[in-house]
């Protein structure tokens, strides 16, 4: 009888912390419908791409946050968005030098009365970051401190998808109803008109979702929305709440190249040029890889063939 019980206790925990999960679920990140360019054993990045990344980030996203991790010269490297065979010292690149300049930094050796002077960015300088330091980024955004962006599809699961669904996944505004609490007017999201990212609405749910002051409601988001919902709690809408308001709006990015900004196609070239920042050497790493293992299969053909003819006339 005691083993039962401490079975039938074991079970219980089981399906509450099976609950608690499932309560602070996000929706599963996807990738754009003809997928990445960069993933397999050959996927490359598209160059293209990363240059409208780039300029997303620099008009968009660099407003708020950092990379700390990337120089300016790892733009024209091998692989980077800017890259030139005639440059082969980044450095040297006359392009980034251009787009390194557009940003001034703080001069790290002070001038001749001891003061330290703004200066245009150099190739060797790291991206310029918005805020001097974290308090001052959380005082500038409400006490969160927006996350560095270097190697953030390194740190989310779901990588670049992760980053593209969130940033096409905030609700279309024909969800979003006003209503009037205590003398107050109140947010709600209509989940039976929730359509984010270019979906339908669940035509079966029904609930209306609170939008506190501050926060924003994203699918893909992780967080618990059962506080925040008005509804069945067993059916309450994926995703949590964030800090960050939407971003992407159609056309706030005019393409040097002439692509329709839209807010998927905006999406997915600033999730691609931070998947390319996370790891910048991945274009070299698969040509070496593909290279060693062509070497490796050759070398063991031969060392195959060497065996059968040293131990031919040797009975075994």
């Amino acid at each position: 009888m005691k083993a039962f019980r401490i079975f039938t206790a074991g079970l219980a925990g089981l399906v509450l912390a099976a609950s608690a999960y499932a309560a602070g679920d996000a929706k599963h990140p996807h990738a754009p419908e003809d997928g990445w360019p960069f993933e397999g054993v050959t996927g490359q990045f598209d160059q293209a791409s990363l240059q409208r990344g780039y300029q997303v980030y620099k008009e968009v996203c660099s407003s708020c946050h950092s990379m700390k991790l990337m120089s300016y010269r790892n733009l024209g490297e091998p692989g980077g968005p800017f890259y030139d065979p005639e440059y082969p010292n980044p450095n040297d690149n006359p392009f980034v030098k251009a787009l390194a300049a557009q940003n001034e930094i703080l001069s790290p050796t002070p001038n001749d009365i001891g003061e330290f002077d703004y200066r245009p960015a150099t190739p060797a300088d790291t991206f310029r970051s918005p805020y001097p330091n974290v308090n001052a980024a959380r005082a500038a955004n409400n006490g969160a401190a927006p996350p560095d962006l270097s190697v953030i599809t390194k740190a989310r699961h779901g990588g670049a998808s992760y980053v593209y669904s969130l940033l096409s996944g905030y609700p279309d505004q024909d969800a979003f109803v006003e209503r009037e609490v205590d003398g107050e007017k109140v947010t709600y999201i209509d989940i039976s008109k929730l359509n984010t990212h270019g979906g339908h609405g669940d035509e079966h749910a029904e609930g209306m979702l609170k939008v506190n002051p501050g926060q924003y409601y994203n699918p893909y988001m992780a967080g618990d929305t059962t506080p925040n919902y008005e509804g069945d709690p067993r059916h309450a809408p994926a995703g949590g709440f964030l800090a960050m308001p939407p971003q992407l709006v159609e056309g706030r990015v005019e393409y040097t190249d002439g692509t329709p900004a839209t807010v998927e196609q905006m999406a997915h070239d600033v999730a691609q040029f931070l998947a390319w920042a996370g790891e910048p050497k991945q274009t070299k790493r698969k040509s070496l890889g593909l290279a060693v293992m062509v070497y490796l299969g050759i070398l063991t053909i031969l060392l195959w063939f060497s065996y059968k003819r040293i131990w031919r006339n040797v009975e075994h």
